[in-house]
């Protein structure tokens, strides 16, 4: 393909053997077990479009007093990784996927259905949304068996390849960028928590770290019992 930016011939250049080794890898099993792989690999792969799913997971945890942390960090966490994923580096990197640069991809993507897919390829927005909010959940939650979430970035980013719609060396940096991403949303995070705890005789603040869907729900249903 003519026209590759600078960066997307030396990403095509630096990981082309890995890359296609990979790649051959996942097209392999699909060929062995391509009726049960491939609509598993397009469910998981549908949880990490537009970051949909986990951003409504976040508010879902917004709206409970103790998970109200976790909720406010995965939110950032994503926000940020598609500011930095598909507002920055996509457009300056400008790599074609696989299936856009050689006939053996194409073939390989056709194989597995031909998903859809529009826009460039490095990094994965997919994997970088999934890792992102896991390693803010991770962070977050004062649990250990939280840490568990990490596979769901491991299965996001091994669902983009089986699918040909992303290099391993898109979704490498994907997660790499979800993880700067979480760190950064952690760190922002706890200085909201702080600021907010600092001026809880404020009744916005006040009401920022102790509302509660549950508590106001019962409010209103005893409210209507009493009517």
């Amino acid at each position: 393909m003519d026209g590759l930016t600078f960066t997307a011939e030396l990403l095509n250049g630096l990981f082309a053997g890995p890359d296609a080794a990979i790649l051959g890898f996942w097209h392999g099993l699909a060929e062995k077990a391509g009726a049960v792989l491939t609509p598993l690999m397009k469910a998981v792969s549908l949880l990490g479009e537009k970051g949909i799913a986990i951003l409504l997971l976040a508010l879902a945890l917004m709206c409970f007093r103790k998970t109200r942390k976790m909720g406010v960090c995965v939110f950032g966490a994503v926000c940020c990784g598609a500011l930095l994923t598909n507002l920055l580096i996509k457009d300056a990197v400008a790599r074609p996927r696989p299936f856009e640069m050689t006939e053996q991809f194409r073939q390989w993507w056709e194989f597995v259905g031909a998903p859809a897919e529009d826009g460039y390829s490095f990094p994965s927005g997919h994997t970088t949304a999934a890792a992102a909010g896991a390693m803010a959940l991770g962070l977050a939650s004062r649990r250990k068996g939280m840490w568990a979430c990490l596979l769901f970035p491991v299965a996001m980013a091994a669902s983009r390849n089986y699918l040909m719609v992303h290099y391993p060396s898109d979704v490498a940096a994907g997660m790499l960028i979800g993880v700067v991403a979480a760190l950064i949303a952690y760190a922002i995070t706890n200085l909201i928590f702080r600021f907010l705890r600092a001026h809880k005789r404020w009744g916005w603040c006040r009401f920022a770290l102790q509302a509660d869907v549950r508590k106001l729900l019962g409010r209103r249903a005893g409210t209507q019992r009493k009517a």
